[in-house]
């Protein structure tokens, strides 16, 4: 589906995000009559903005829009993109610069403000270059910047105006091409991976040159300090999550010289840092788990860098805060801006130089991501989202309001949606919990009580903001749209709650946050809401191990929908991705010993004999994150047992489903699932 402009200006009338701190549920909007019905098309032949940037100068916002699958799009489905800019303070309509037949994503500005550079696959399909559009008045063509064999990764625009820094594999040799034409293709593990690459892009003369000084490190990201400085940039040891997530390192790049400085490991799962300047002396903030913790929330941790030698130490800005922080934003040389889960809500914080304290800037309901700021950090853009709005552009001064830019699914208002309720209820241990209800679209609570359909979070480190979100794996309205009511628990090991509600899963997924799940589930039964003989329980991921957690645990669903989850957590740390983190999760790796062992009391296959629920497993074929062994390993043990189920494998998908026909599948498959049962 191709992207559509809003009829008229779509600015006449603009929506703000709130910018306080109270929050009630919005009511849902009426629809006109007769309502459009809502069809696994409509979920799935989506376009949404991503990556929002504004210019330096604050004046423009550039943003992508990714449009999936579709008559109108690739063969196969997969996401297509274009590229389009608006003024920030909405005075003209968005503008289409590209046409839409290529991937054209992740806009970023020229520091001037003058061009946007991009990454585009027109040239060869799968195989992005780096692109520049001059955005003079005239006709806006873009041009290609790179040949590079191979593809570009990311790029980085530096404040010099003629340099690009780019993350780049290297390109292929003869001998490559040799093998791979003749078959010759062992791989070596921890070599079979290539690591992707510093370079430095000379824009006028087409010249790359390489960051020799990093070795063979894998180069995640990077930010220019704000004076024209050196790059600040963040390498894995390898190309693998496990082990590189675990041996993260910072390093300061001369971009004229490349010549190259070691500041040191930096802590697990970190993210790229950002610059700042308090009376002359520079810092290095980052993102990363809480110190001393595999399992927990995020923290932002600071240092400054030495002139010569590792940097010591890394301040926890962030201890006993009680939101987590999602993103960390750079302006120029003034402390960071920040998003923080908070909730069922998002806020944006600013760093006290003086406390070195973050201090709430605003507040807005549902769900903020992709934070842009301008050079002077006056100016933002981030994609915003509230209960049945799904996420568009906005942008506005520092502090709001916050001003819609885009209108992506104008369509989704002829349909009537289920209204989304906040839930607010104490835990079996009376820990504040917070979640979210959905009613059947058109019914009210005392149309009740209803079969009610759970679906747990990913993560465990994640969570569901009040926000929209319509798609394959979260598909509450989708559901409510068929006639359930669907819960969206926030259980402990969640975001939004700070480090010590997080942690609490290490080494013990399935206990306390079933609790809470179960807690939720008991209130709506009361309250009237669920119809105790009618629940099901669904999730992807995390989730999915939920839920084939709860079938061991109790008998009382009468339908499950397991998306890509783990059954087996010995076998989930030696196999997946995040091995490491899975083995803090669950306990143990089996390999300390003879068992038993922690991970066998907390992993589903453990008690298939008890399952009685039916259920549907669903898994990629090619999902490395959650192999496909753990959905093989609970089908074997329910046919073992007897139990009725439905065991379906997607074609070339990973941990999340991304070809139109399979999510087309996954949405007709499930509601048929819970329409059979409940």
């Amino acid at each position: 589906m191709s992207y559509r402009r809003p009829r008229g200006n779509p600015h006449a009338a603009p929506r703000t995000a709130a910018t306080h701190r109270a929050h009630r549920a919005p009511e849902p909007p009426e629809p006109p009559e007769p309502t459009v019905p809502l069809t696994a098309e409509t979920v799935v032949d989506v376009a949404a903005a991503v990556a929002p940037a504004i210019s330096p100068d604050g004046r423009l916002v550039a943003y992508a829009v990714v449009a999936n699958g579709g008559k109108d799009g690739y063969p196969d489905g997969s996401p297509y993109g274009s590229l389009w800019v608006t003024a920030a303070d909405a005075s003209t309509p968005p503008r289409r610069l590209t046409d839409g037949t290529a991937r054209d994503l992740a806009p970023k500005w020229a520091a001037d403000s003058a061009s946007l550079l991009f990454t585009s696959d027109r040239e060869e399909r799968g195989v992005a270059q780096l692109h520049r559009i001059l955005l003079d008045g005239g006709e806006d063509i873009a041009k290609a910047l790179t040949s590079w064999r191979g593809g570009i990764c990311d790029h980085y625009p530096l404040l010099d105006g003629s340099t690009v820094a780019l993350l780049a594999e290297d390109e292929p040799t003869a001998e490559d091409e040799r093998r791979q034409a003749e078959g010759d293709d062992a791989l070596v593990w921890g070599e079979h991976l290539p690591a992707t690459r510093l370079r430095l892009l000379d824009v006028e003369s087409g010249v790359v040159r390489t960051v020799d000084g990093l070795g063979g490190r894998h180069v995640i990201g990077l930010a220019q300090r704000p004076d024209g400085g050196p790059l600040a940039v963040l390498s894995w040891s390898t190309p693998e999550l496990d082990p590189g997530v675990m041996t993260a390192e910072l390093h300061l790049v001369d971009p004229g010289t490349a010549s190259v400085h070691a500041l040191g490991a930096v802590g697990f799962d970190a993210q790229p840092p950002v610059w700042w300047n308090d009376g002359g002396v520079w810092h290095l903030a980052h993102l990363a788990v809480t110190p001393g913790h595999l399992v927990g929330a995020l923290a932002v941790l600071d240092t400054v860098p030495p002139a010569t030698g590792p940097a010591v130490g890394h301040r926890n800005l962030t201890a006993r805060m009680p939101v987590s922080p999602t993103e960390l934003v750079q302006t120029a040389g003034g402390p960071p801006l920040a998003l923080f889960a908070d909730g069922l809500d998002t806020a944006l914080y600013r760093l006290d130089p003086h406390s070195l304290r973050f201090h709430l800037v605003s507040s807005a309901p549902g769900a903020l991501a992709g934070l842009s700021a301008s050079r002077s950090g006056q100016a933002l853009a981030v994609l915003a989202s509230t209960a049945y709005e799904p996420g568009n552009v906005h942008a506005g001064p520092l502090g709001g309001p916050l001003l819609r830019l885009t209108d992506t699914r104008p369509e989704l208002r002829g349909i009537r949606w289920g209204v989304q309720e906040r839930l607010s209820y104490q835990a079996s241990d009376g820990l504040p919990l917070d979640g979210l209800l959905i009613l059947p679209a058109g019914r009210t609570r005392a149309d009740g009580p209803f079969p009610l359909v759970t679906l747990v979070n990913g993560g465990p480190y994640s969570r569901y903001a009040d926000a929209f979100r319509l798609n394959s794996v979260d598909c509450g309205q989708w559901l409510a749209t068929a006639g359930f009511a669907v819960f969206l628990p926030n259980p402990r090991g969640g975001s939004g709650h700070g480090h010590a509600f997080a942690g609490t899963v290490a080494g013990a997924v399935g206990g306390d946050e079933w609790t809470d799940i179960h807690s939720g589930i008991d209130l709506l039964v009361a309250q009237g809401v669920a119809a105790p003989e009618r629940l099901g329980i669904g999730g992807w991921s995390h989730g999915g191990f939920m839920a084939a957690w709860a079938t061991g645990r109790t008998d009382r669903f009468k339908a499950a929908m397991i998306g890509a989850g783990i059954s087996d957590w010995g076998m989930q740390a030696g196999t997946g991705d995040w091995g490491t983190l899975d083995g803090a999760l669950g306990g143990s790796t089996g390999w300390e010993g003879p068992g038993p062992h922690v991970h066998d009391r907390h992993s589903p296959a453990s008690y298939a004999s008890r399952i009685s629920t039916p259920v549907l497993i669903l898994h990629g074929e090619e999902d490395t994150n959650v192999p496909l062994g753990q959905a093989i390993h609970l089908h074997r043990a329910l046919r073992h047992f007897g139990v009725e189920h439905e065991f379906v494998v997607y074609p070339r998908e990973g941990h999340g489903i991304q070809e139109r026909a399979h999510e087309l599948d996954v949405l007709r498959r499930v509601r048929a699932w819970y329409d059979r049962w409940l």
